[in-house]
């Protein structure tokens, strides 16, 4: 689909899009309404994976540091 068509259209990545055949000579394109965003879907996640105390910024930000040192 040409950008300038998505463009118009606020198009974004993952929406949901059908073609319908119309005749020989035409399509028609069917565009899913918009699911809103789950907001915090990820806040929590990380629960998984950690074990322990959660950590202070300052905290993280060593540990990632100590991973680039040579």
């Amino acid at each position: 689909m040409p950008s300038f068509i998505r463009k118009k259209m606020g198009l974004l990545p993952g929406r949901k899009i059908t073609w319908k055949y119309i005749s020989k000579n035409e399509i028609r394109l069917l565009v899913g309404e918009r699911k809103p965003k789950e907001k915090g879907a990820m806040r929590g996640a990380m629960k998984d994976y950690q074990v322990g105390e959660s950590g202070t910024t300052a905290d993280w930000m060593r540990i990632l540091r100590e991973g680039e040192a040579p």
